[in-house]
């Protein structure tokens, strides 16, 4: 018996330990990492991966869009959908802005984020990514991380685990100049693209999938971090080419309806596919505030006109000084039944004093007082 119970406490206090161990991994590293902020829906670092992979702008317009590579999770009108991203080029010379836009409704648009490409004046290509301020906040920018220094032998180290030869150091790094992306839109082949889709109106491969958690999805896509550097997590990158991010920020475009959902705080949820649902409850919630808060104030006052019986004596009686004695009498019942304590306090008056005369005097200067009731007698 001693066994079986000693079991059971062993097994007991190894699965409530559990849950504390497996969030010290990568997964807490992950969620401290989140803004709170719409931007967490859509990884710029995956995004700008994905990027330079593609070999058109038509084919990195459709990769980030569809659900197999679990990139897009961006859903700006809160309807549980995730939204369809579309690519706008602009070209000025050498500088290339790929901006990243979602119709939220038929009438607007928000910018997402701007990719930022273009060349120096030793030829030397440059790119970036650009969070827009309303989904990532202020200056999140994001760059390929330059490659790593070889690693050198030091050949007077005595430890243990000598570097017997020289290697280069590990890294992810795709190098810009040689990014498929990079080479088509410098060469002459290139051809403006302009997306064709609209508010409701996409392409055949896109089907709106439901928003996945934004833990899960940050968890997902978090290995595409190695290689970059910048973002919300403490690095800072300034924007290399300030004269092509000014021509974008001429046209950027955004829209009310993030604008207000920001301001309610629609976005600041932990859980991405509670969104939606807190999303609609959040909605409700003013709508069904607005409909209790008019009640109440009607409640309210009709309580004052109720509890101050001759105030609601003083409203009727103008606009009725020759009503009948029945409505006259029901008005001092009705004055009764709300506000019993005054009535009892005329009622027992008249016994303390033992004259019916001066109970009758003082219903008289009640009447008088609430009007009407002295014209009657």
């Amino acid at each position: 018996m001693k066994n079986t119970f000693l079991t059971f406490i062993v097994l007991a206090l190894s699965l409530i330990s559990f849950p504390v161990f497996s969030q010290t991994g990568p997964q807490t590293q992950s969620d401290t990492a989140l803004l709170g902020l719409p931007g967490d829906n859509l990884d710029l670092f995956a995004t700008l991966s994905l990027f330079q992979k593609s070999k058109t702008i038509e084919e990195f317009e459709k990769s980030l869009n569809l659900q197999e590579t679990g990139i897009n999770n961006l859903d700006l009108n809160l309807d549980n959908k995730v939204d369809f991203i579309k690519v706008v080029t602009k070209q000025d010379g050498t500088d290339f802005t790929f901006v990243l836009q979602v119709d939220v409704s038929e009438k607007e648009v928000q910018d997402v984020a701007v990719i930022l490409v273009s060349k120096d004046k030793d030829g030397k290509v440059i790119m970036q990514a650009v969070g827009d301020k309303d989904l990532y906040g202020k200056d999140y920018v994001i760059e390929p991380a330059p490659p790593a220094p070889a690693v050198t032998a030091n050949p007077a180290y005595t430890g243990p685990d000598p570097v017997t030869t020289t290697a280069a150091a590990t890294t992810t790094v795709v190098v810009v100049e040689s990014a498929p992306i990079v080479q088509y839109v410098y060469s002459p082949v290139y051809v403006p693209y302009y997306p064709p889709y609209y508010y409701s109106y996409y392409p055949p491969y896109f089907a709106a999938f439901t928003v996945m958690a934004v833990g899960v999805y940050h968890h997902n896509n978090y290995y595409h971090h190695a290689g970059y550097h910048g973002g919300g997590y403490g690095n800072t990158v300034v924007i290399h080419n300030e004269n092509n991010f000014n021509n974008y920020n001429n046209s950027r475009r955004t829209s009310n309806t993030v604008n207000n959902n920001m301001a309610k705080g629609n976005y600041n949820r932990n859980n991405a596919s509670a969104r939606p649902s807190t999303g609609t409850s959040a909605s409700t919630r003013p709508s069904t505030g607005a409909s209790a808060r008019p009640s109440t104030g009607t409640s309210a006052s009709t309580r004052p006109s109720t509890g101050s019986s001759s105030s609601s004596r003083q409203s009727a009686s103008p606009s009725t000084s020759q009503s009948k004695a029945s409505s006259a009498s029901a008005r001092p019942s009705t004055g009764a039944s709300s506000s019993p304590r005054p009535s009892t306090s005329y009622n027992s008056s008249p016994s303390r004093s033992g004259s019916s005369s001066a109970s009758r005097s003082m219903g008289s200067s009640r009447s008088m007082g609430g009007g009407g009731g002295g014209r009657r007698r």
